[in-house]
Protein backbone atom coordinates (compact mmCIF):
# COMPACT_ATOMS: atom_id res chain seq x y z
CA UNK A 1 0.00 0.00 0.00
CA UNK A 2 1.28 3.52 -0.75
CA UNK A 3 2.48 5.55 2.23
CA UNK A 4 2.47 9.18 1.11
CA UNK A 5 4.05 11.87 3.28
CA UNK A 6 4.95 15.52 2.81
CA UNK A 7 8.66 15.65 2.00
CA UNK A 8 10.60 17.67 4.57
CA UNK A 9 14.24 17.82 5.64
CA UNK A 10 13.22 17.22 9.25
CA UNK A 11 11.28 14.05 8.54
CA UNK A 12 13.45 12.68 5.74
CA UNK A 13 17.01 13.73 6.60
CA UNK A 14 18.20 10.13 6.34
CA UNK A 15 16.00 8.99 3.45
CA UNK A 16 17.85 7.63 0.44
CA UNK A 17 16.63 6.79 -3.07
CA UNK A 18 18.17 4.05 -5.16
CA UNK A 19 19.44 4.86 -8.64
CA UNK A 20 19.38 1.44 -10.29
CA UNK A 21 16.45 0.30 -12.39
CA UNK A 22 14.72 -3.07 -12.16
CA UNK A 23 11.39 -4.84 -11.98
CA UNK A 24 11.86 -5.23 -8.23
CA UNK A 25 12.05 -1.43 -7.89
CA UNK A 26 8.75 -0.86 -9.67
CA UNK A 27 10.06 -0.20 -13.18
CA UNK A 28 8.35 -3.17 -14.86
CA UNK A 29 5.59 -1.17 -16.50
CA UNK A 30 4.27 -1.57 -20.02
CA UNK A 31 3.82 2.20 -20.41
CA UNK A 32 3.69 5.46 -18.53
CA UNK A 33 1.87 8.76 -18.83
CA UNK A 34 3.66 11.48 -20.75
CA UNK A 35 2.78 15.11 -21.42
CA UNK A 36 2.94 16.96 -24.77
CA UNK A 37 5.79 19.16 -23.52
CA UNK A 38 8.10 16.12 -23.48
CA UNK A 39 6.99 14.54 -26.78
CA UNK A 40 10.11 15.82 -28.58
CA UNK A 41 12.38 13.93 -26.15
CA UNK A 42 10.11 10.90 -25.88
CA UNK A 43 9.83 10.35 -29.63
CA UNK A 44 13.58 9.84 -29.95
CA UNK A 45 13.28 6.58 -27.97
CA UNK A 46 9.69 5.38 -27.56
CA UNK A 47 6.44 4.73 -29.36
CA UNK A 48 3.80 7.30 -28.36
CA UNK A 49 0.20 6.08 -28.21
CA UNK A 50 -3.01 7.54 -26.84
CA UNK A 51 -5.68 6.00 -24.66
CA UNK A 52 -9.22 7.22 -24.10
CA UNK A 53 -11.05 6.92 -20.80
CA UNK A 54 -14.48 5.74 -21.87
CA UNK A 55 -15.99 6.74 -18.53
CA UNK A 56 -15.26 10.46 -18.75
CA UNK A 57 -14.04 10.91 -22.34
CA UNK A 58 -10.59 12.12 -21.31
CA UNK A 59 -7.43 11.23 -23.22
CA UNK A 60 -3.92 10.36 -22.03
CA UNK A 61 -0.68 10.06 -23.95
CA UNK A 62 1.59 7.12 -23.18
CA UNK A 63 5.19 6.14 -23.85
CA UNK A 64 5.23 2.42 -24.60
CA UNK A 65 7.88 0.20 -23.01
CA UNK A 66 6.50 -3.22 -23.96
CA UNK A 67 3.59 -5.24 -25.33
CA UNK A 68 2.33 -6.94 -22.18
CA UNK A 69 1.37 -5.88 -18.68
CA UNK A 70 4.37 -5.56 -16.35
CA UNK A 71 6.80 -5.65 -19.28
CA UNK A 72 9.50 -3.01 -19.68
CA UNK A 73 11.86 -3.89 -22.53
CA UNK A 74 14.10 -0.94 -21.67
CA UNK A 75 15.38 -2.51 -18.44
CA UNK A 76 18.84 -4.01 -18.80
CA UNK A 77 21.39 -5.00 -16.14
CA UNK A 78 20.10 -2.64 -13.46
CA UNK A 79 19.79 0.36 -15.75
CA UNK A 80 17.33 2.01 -18.11
CA UNK A 81 18.55 1.39 -21.65
CA UNK A 82 17.54 4.69 -23.26
CA UNK A 83 18.85 8.23 -23.47
CA UNK A 84 15.69 9.68 -21.94
CA UNK A 85 13.53 8.43 -19.07
CA UNK A 86 9.99 9.89 -19.19
CA UNK A 87 9.19 12.29 -16.37
CA UNK A 88 6.54 10.08 -14.76
CA UNK A 89 9.18 7.39 -14.23
CA UNK A 90 12.10 9.70 -13.44
CA UNK A 91 10.37 11.38 -10.47
CA UNK A 92 9.43 8.22 -8.57
CA UNK A 93 8.93 7.95 -5.62
CA UNK A 94 8.03 11.65 -5.51
CA UNK A 95 4.58 12.96 -6.36
CA UNK A 96 2.52 16.13 -6.15
CA UNK A 97 0.16 16.42 -3.22
CA UNK A 98 -2.57 19.02 -2.90
CA UNK A 99 -2.99 21.28 0.11
CA UNK A 100 -4.75 24.49 1.05
CA UNK A 101 -1.45 26.28 0.40
CA UNK A 102 -1.08 24.79 -3.07
CA UNK A 103 0.88 21.85 -4.50
CA UNK A 104 3.35 20.12 -2.20
CA UNK A 105 6.09 17.61 -2.84
CA UNK A 106 5.17 14.25 -1.33
CA UNK A 107 7.12 11.01 -1.14
CA UNK A 108 5.84 7.45 -1.14
CA UNK A 109 7.70 5.87 1.76
CA UNK A 110 6.36 2.43 0.76
CA UNK A 111 8.15 2.61 -2.60
CA UNK A 112 10.80 -0.04 -3.22
CA UNK A 113 13.04 2.80 -4.42
CA UNK A 114 13.53 3.85 -0.79
CA UNK A 115 16.72 2.19 0.44
CA UNK A 116 20.49 2.31 0.02
CA UNK A 117 21.09 5.11 -2.43
CA UNK A 118 21.38 8.89 -2.70
CA UNK A 119 20.51 11.05 0.30
CA UNK A 120 17.70 13.50 -0.40
CA UNK A 121 19.07 16.22 1.87
CA UNK A 122 22.55 17.41 2.75
CA UNK A 123 23.69 17.88 6.40
CA UNK A 124 22.37 21.46 6.35
CA UNK A 125 18.89 20.30 5.37
CA UNK A 126 19.17 21.54 1.80
CA UNK A 127 17.99 19.41 -1.12
CA UNK A 128 20.72 17.29 -2.63
CA UNK A 129 21.52 17.80 -6.33
CA UNK A 130 19.56 14.63 -7.10
CA UNK A 131 16.51 15.80 -5.16
CA UNK A 132 16.67 19.28 -6.70
CA UNK A 133 16.69 17.73 -10.18
CA UNK A 134 13.77 15.46 -9.32
CA UNK A 135 11.73 18.35 -7.90
CA UNK A 136 12.33 20.26 -11.14
CA UNK A 137 11.16 17.24 -13.14
CA UNK A 138 8.13 16.88 -10.88
CA UNK A 139 7.22 20.52 -11.48
CA UNK A 140 7.61 20.07 -15.24
CA UNK A 141 5.36 17.01 -15.18
CA UNK A 142 2.71 18.76 -13.10
CA UNK A 143 2.72 21.88 -15.28
CA UNK A 144 2.72 19.78 -18.45
CA UNK A 145 -0.21 17.71 -17.25
CA UNK A 146 -2.25 20.79 -16.36
CA UNK A 147 -1.43 22.40 -19.72
CA UNK A 148 -2.25 19.27 -21.73
CA UNK A 149 -6.03 19.74 -21.67
CA UNK A 150 -5.89 22.16 -24.58
CA UNK A 151 -3.86 19.74 -26.67
CA UNK A 152 -6.25 16.85 -26.16
CA UNK A 153 -9.22 19.12 -26.76
CA UNK A 154 -7.67 20.14 -30.10
CA UNK A 155 -7.21 16.48 -31.07
CA UNK A 156 -10.88 15.88 -30.33
CA UNK A 157 -12.03 19.06 -32.07
CA UNK A 158 -10.27 18.10 -35.29
CA UNK A 159 -11.00 14.36 -34.89
CA UNK A 160 -7.30 13.55 -35.15
CA UNK A 161 -7.28 10.28 -33.20
CA UNK A 162 -8.08 6.90 -34.71
CA UNK A 163 -8.22 3.49 -32.98
CA UNK A 164 -5.19 1.25 -33.29
CA UNK A 165 -5.25 -2.53 -33.42
CA UNK A 166 -1.77 -3.85 -34.02
CA UNK A 167 -0.69 -7.47 -34.30
CA UNK A 168 3.04 -8.03 -33.88
CA UNK A 169 4.37 -11.40 -35.10
CA UNK A 170 7.49 -12.43 -33.16
CA UNK A 171 10.44 -14.63 -34.03
CA UNK A 172 9.19 -17.52 -31.88
CA UNK A 173 5.93 -17.69 -33.81
CA UNK A 174 3.83 -15.97 -31.15
CA UNK A 175 1.83 -12.81 -31.77
CA UNK A 176 1.61 -9.83 -29.43
CA UNK A 177 -1.30 -7.44 -29.78
CA UNK A 178 -1.73 -3.79 -28.93
CA UNK A 179 -5.43 -3.02 -28.58
CA UNK A 180 -7.38 -0.23 -26.92
CA UNK A 181 -4.98 2.48 -28.04
CA UNK A 182 -5.22 5.38 -30.50
CA UNK A 183 -2.79 7.08 -32.86
CA UNK A 184 -2.81 10.31 -34.82
CA UNK A 185 -4.91 9.94 -37.96
CA UNK A 186 -2.37 11.02 -40.57
CA UNK A 187 -4.90 11.18 -43.40
CA UNK A 188 -7.19 13.35 -41.33
CA UNK A 189 -4.26 15.63 -40.47
CA UNK A 190 -3.36 16.01 -44.16
CA UNK A 191 -6.95 16.95 -44.91
CA UNK A 192 -7.14 19.84 -42.46
CA UNK A 193 -7.60 23.32 -43.86
CA UNK A 194 -4.79 25.85 -43.77
CA UNK A 195 -6.78 27.77 -41.17
CA UNK A 196 -7.06 24.71 -38.91
CA UNK A 197 -3.33 24.01 -39.25
CA UNK A 198 -2.55 27.63 -38.45
CA UNK A 199 -4.67 27.38 -35.31
CA UNK A 200 -2.87 24.20 -34.21
CA UNK A 201 0.51 25.82 -34.85
CA UNK A 202 -0.44 29.03 -33.06
CA UNK A 203 -1.55 27.12 -29.98
CA UNK A 204 1.60 25.00 -29.91
CA UNK A 205 -0.17 21.75 -30.77
CA UNK A 206 1.29 21.02 -34.19
CA UNK A 207 4.78 20.11 -32.94
CA UNK A 208 3.64 17.42 -30.46
CA UNK A 209 1.33 16.03 -33.15
CA UNK A 210 4.30 15.65 -35.51
CA UNK A 211 6.40 14.17 -32.69
CA UNK A 212 3.72 11.57 -31.96
CA UNK A 213 3.67 10.62 -35.66
CA UNK A 214 7.47 10.45 -35.79
CA UNK A 215 7.51 8.14 -32.76
CA UNK A 216 5.88 5.39 -34.81
CA UNK A 217 9.31 4.82 -36.30
CA UNK A 218 10.32 3.32 -32.94
CA UNK A 219 7.98 0.35 -33.29
CA UNK A 220 10.52 -1.87 -35.13
CA UNK A 221 13.10 -1.21 -32.40
CA UNK A 222 10.55 -2.13 -29.72
CA UNK A 223 9.79 -5.37 -31.56
CA UNK A 224 13.53 -6.08 -31.79
CA UNK A 225 13.84 -5.64 -28.03
CA UNK A 226 11.00 -8.12 -27.54
CA UNK A 227 12.58 -10.65 -29.88
CA UNK A 228 15.90 -10.27 -28.06
CA UNK A 229 14.25 -11.21 -24.76
CA UNK A 230 12.73 -14.30 -26.41
CA UNK A 231 16.09 -15.31 -27.86
CA UNK A 232 17.69 -15.16 -24.42
CA UNK A 233 14.92 -17.21 -22.85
Amino acid sequence: MPDHAILTAAAHAGTRIRRERSAALGDAQMSCLIVPDEFRRVQSEYLILFRRNLADGSTLALAMFGFENDENLYLADGRWDARYVPLAMAIQPLLIGASAQGPQVHIDMASPRIGDGDLLFDPDGQPSPRLAAMIEQLGALDAGYRDSAGFFAALDRHELLEPLTLEVPLDDGSVNRLVGFHVIDEDRLRGLTASALDDLHRDGHLLPIFMALASQGNLPALIARKNATLAHG
